[in-house]
């Protein structure tokens, strides 16, 4: 009743897996990630101990075929399940019981496998499979692709409810606090995967973290144009109506914040107090993980600001 892919992006080491099923909340019962050890769906009659226990066999260094057989060996119910593994080293497995609802199967390629039950025919991985392999950009723009496309081959042939994105990378969640770098759920919606898409191009906007190479210098101009918007939305440091309690708070928070690239001078038009205004309003707008060093600014913060005012 579900279609997935899981997969190794070999250039960065991210791990993850995309799925969409007829089925109410699908991302809290198929994926399961950690990186630098693997990424792994359980579906079909899900055992969702495939999940953990698969992980914790990989990370003992066991491949990806080695750690399917293993569980589908000491799972009686085996025959109704269905598994796909990425392993952080190139490795991949796909397993499908042969007790799993028709049409049901898999297909693998270097890095990568893609399994569905209940699908309206081998069409559906197929397309997946040719979707990822032609892809381009970063792993979860191919996964989506992938999943995109085996929606649009047919799918779950029950129809559609729910899809979801996971990819794990070292320090790539919240504050670099875990390694869960994508997180993103469509629990229950007539067309979820394309909502997913739209949810992930959200989150670019909110939670992606730019390079130092894409900043832009504060200079004169930028430096004028910033002080005149942060005044019109209330954010001018020496705003008569200013919540200086809240500002200070939010200041307090900033600072446990890893900013982007290397201070920088801006200048006598752009000091601490409007490079503090600029943080007060980054973190009202959710947008402290775009936050750059002193002197310079996210070119997507520039323009989301511009939108603002």
């Amino acid at each position: 009743m579900t279609f997935s892919i899981v997969a190794l992006d070999r250039d960065s080491g991210d791990l993850g897996i995309a799925v969409a099923s007829k089925f109410l909340a699908v991302g809290s019962v198929v994926p399961s990630a950690t990186a630098g050890v693997g990424a792994i769906a359980t579906q079909a009659l899900a055992n969702v101990g495939y999940g953990p226990d698969g992980l914790a066999e990989l990370a003992r260094g066991n491949d990806a075929d080695s750690v399917v057989a293993a569980l589908t060996a000491r799972d009686p119910g085996a025959a109704q399940r269905q598994l796909g593994i990425a392993d952080a080293e190139g490795g991949s497995a796909t397993f499908t019981g042969d007790a799993c609802l028709p049409w049901a199967g898999g297909r693998t390629g270097p890095g990568w496998a893609v399994q569905g039950n209940i699908l309206v025919g081998p069409e559906v991985v197929d397309a997946m499979a040719d979707a990822f392999v032609e892809a381009a950009g970063s792993l979860p723009d191919r996964l989506l692709a992938a999943l995109l496309a085996g929606d649009r081959a047919g799918g779950d042939r029950r129809g559609r409810q729910s899809a979801a994105l996971l990819v794990v990378r070292d320090r790539g969640g919240y504050g670099q606090g875990d390694d869960r770098w994508v997180d993103l759920r469509v629990d229950d919606h007539a067309d979820p995967v394309p909502e997913l898409i739209r949810i992930r191009g959200v989150w670019r906007v909110l939670m992606e973290r730019p390079s130092a190479d894409d900043l832009v210098a504060i200079d004169q101009a930028v430096a004028s144009e910033l002080r005149d918007r942060l005044s019109s939305l209330g954010w001018a440091p020496d705003a008569p109506d200013a919540d200086e309690a809240f500002r200070a708070r939010l200041r307090a928070e900033f600072d446990a914040v890893s900013r982007i690239g290397e201070p920088r001078d801006a200048g006598e038009g752009w000091g601490p107090a409007w490079d503090a205004a600029l943080l007060g309003w980054m973190g009202v707008a959710n947008l402290e993980s775009r936050t750059a060093a002193s002197g310079w600014i996210d070119p997507v913060v520039l323009e989301l600001i511009r939108a603002e005012t």
